[in-house]
């Protein structure tokens, strides 16, 4: 089995539940089964400025599953929630599922970078990821915990159920 951290993301059609469905789907994934879940972080958001605010979260998945065949059950999951990936980038969504890291791999392939692009630089991610597995090694970049500590995460608050 390998280790991989995905990113979710919501701000359209209840975000905060939209999160919450999208951790119990990742656990639903054939051959994969989620065992943590960071707290859900409200966050601006990083792109356009004329959108709701962000709803964030961090998964950690065991998984038989290869990068690629990871990445297409993320996007079914992304199309099953209504998102419509002809829209702006960085615009609204009802769910984004980033596949963060996959076990120590540096993958760059036209359909799939990992470790996703950016991730050093948002604290959306770093936190609620330090919250579960601060100790993990991001391929090329350093600890979690390190990361999230270098950057202001001011702007996130916890959301409470």
């Amino acid at each position: 089995m390998s280790r991989a951290f995905v990113g979710i993301g919501s701000n359209l059609d209840g975000p905060g539940a939209q999160v919450r469905a999208a951790i119990e789907a990742l656990d639903g994934i054939a051959g994969t089964r989620c065992v943590a879940a960071s707290r859900r972080h409200r966050n601006p958001p990083m792109g356009p400025t004329d959108q709701p605010d962000y709803v964030n979260a961090v998964a950690a998945l065991e998984t038989g599953l290869d990068p690629q065949a990871l990445l297409t059950r993320l996007q079914a999951l992304e199309a099953a929630a209504g998102r419509d990936r002809s829209g702006r980038r960085w615009g609204p969504r009802p769910l984004d599922l980033d596949l963060l890291v996959y076990d120590d791999r540096q993958i760059s392939a036209p359909a799939l970078t990992v470790p996703h692009p950016g991730i050093a630089q948002r604290a959306f991610v770093l936190v609620p990821w330090a919250e579960i597995a601060p100790d993990w090694r991001i391929p090329g970049l350093g600890q979690v915990s390190e990361l999230a500590a270098a950057l202001d995460g001011a702007e996130l608050t916890v959301e409470e159920d």
